[in-house]
């Protein structure tokens, strides 16, 4: 009963992260962009970075996140005319690589920079609050209403490339605001895995949209609460338990659809 009462909202916790996720997986697989999480989510991290250093004098570290979510909102609903001038991917591994060394320089001057460093990776999923959950939510549940509604808008610009600079804009807001209390709770590399390995292993087994969602789904929740499991159960970082209960059975079933490939050329 102890266990079931500390797990509780990790796992409550891990279900809305990876429903949103493998959700937002599947656009961002379409686009193209795969590092795009780590990319937004660094900057968030970079946002983060600039609270601790001001110790929350100016803002707390929500509004921080905010803002920072808003400027890469912004800069990234530029994505595909940027796209037209250089490689989408090159400019996304140099905003990645901007936002970590930046946020590397600002925290060497915070009394505990490594620590911070950690927690922004690596989050604390495992001593998320009922709080917490409860915001997530709220949060997750109007962004997923809001793309609901607006489906049809949002498959246009991933699926065909078609819409406008305001749709584009509002996906990557709400793409942001997602990421603000994701990295919060779960860390950046948790993020990434979250976002693209459901969608990646439902599109090995499905191609229809819905199907693909499904599986990922299923998959990706079975893999994230078996991984908080066996951090309790062992005492091992959650994080590097989770990230790799995520990677096994993705790389489990790409071997498995080569072995058919194989066959199949025969």
């Amino acid at each position: 009963m102890d266990a079931l009462s500390i797990l509780i909202y990790p796992f409550i916790a891990c279900v809305l992260l990876v429903l949103i996720h493998a959700y937002f997986g599947i656009h961002i697989l379409q686009r193209g962009i795969i590092f795009v999480d780590l990319a937004l989510a660094q900057f968030i991290g970079l946002g983060i970075a600039v609270s601790f250093l001001f110790h929350g004098v100016l803002l707390d570290t929500f509004w921080f996140s905010l803002i920072f979510a808003f400027i890469g909102a912004s800069v990234l609903s530029f994505s595909k005319y940027i796209a037209k001038i250089v490689y989408i991917e090159a400019f996304i591994g140099v905003m990645y690589v901007f936002s970590l060394a930046f946020s590397i320089l600002i925290l060497d001057r915070t009394p505990h920079g490594l620590e911070e460093f950690k927690t922004i990776l690596n989050g604390n999923i495992i001593w998320v609050s009922s709080k917490d959950v409860l915001h997530l939510s709220l949060l997750y549940g109007a962004i997923g209403l809001l793309h609901i509604l607006f489906r049809k808008n949002f498959f246009s610009l991933s699926r065909d490339g078609q819409g406008n600079l305001f749709w584009e804009f509002l996906f990557f807001l709400s793409f942001a605001l997602v990421l603000v209390s994701s990295v919060k709770i779960a860390g950046i590399l948790q993020v990434f895995v979250f976002l693209i390995l459901p969608a990646l292993m439902g599109k090995l087994l499905a191609e229809k949209t819905v199907n693909v969602l499904i599986i990922g789904w299923i998959i990706g929740l079975a893999a994230a609460l078996s991984g908080i499991t066996v951090s309790y159960l062992f005492d091992l970082p959650t994080s590097p338990v989770i990230i790799s209960s995520l990677c096994i059975p993705f790389g489990f079933l790409l071997f498995m659809r080569l072995l058919m490939y194989k066959k199949k050329s025969i």
